[in-house]
């Protein structure tokens, strides 16, 4: 399988809904407006595609130099764990090297944990650390 890496410009609602309701997300798929809106807002949004296909996505927020968070990081179902998400997740890691903090919040399981730690992140518990979050709209 060949896929490639390139930056997400050009929102195509088309083609990143159903990969939102792929891994579940109807938050977003339920309310399109806002997710085109953080689209927009982003600091960086990078796409993996197969065959001009959309199969996985990471998108960030941030300032870039003190701060980024991975707000989304999601590949198709049955194109998981076939090197996507870490190919994604290194681009970013790459593009902001010389970033402070880098953040994410993600599903506490083991194999999600696991992939984490392997970038060299590490739980907000290990850092003697909570972390906070609020939802605002339902």
């Amino acid at each position: 399988m060949t896929y490639y890496i390139k930056e997400y410009i050009d929102y195509n609602e088309q083609e990143i809904l159903p990969l939102y309701e792929s891994v579940g997300w109807i938050n977003y798929t339920k309310n399109p407006v806002m997710l085109r809106e953080a689209y927009k807002h982003s600091l960086k949004i990078y796409a993996a595609y197969l065959n001009e296909q959309l199969v996985g996505l990471i998108r960030v927020v941030g300032d870039g130099f003190s701060v980024v968070f991975v707000q989304d990081i999601l590949v198709y179902p049955e194109y998981q764990r076939q090197g996507i998400g870490t190919a994604l997740l290194k681009k970013v890691l790459e593009e902001f090297s010389g970033v402070y903090q880098l953040h994410l919040l993600t599903d506490n399981t083991e194999k999600t944990v696991a992939f984490y730690k392997s970038f060299g992140f590490v739980m907000d518990t290990d850092m003697n650390c909570r972390a906070f979050s609020k939802y605002c709209v339902d």
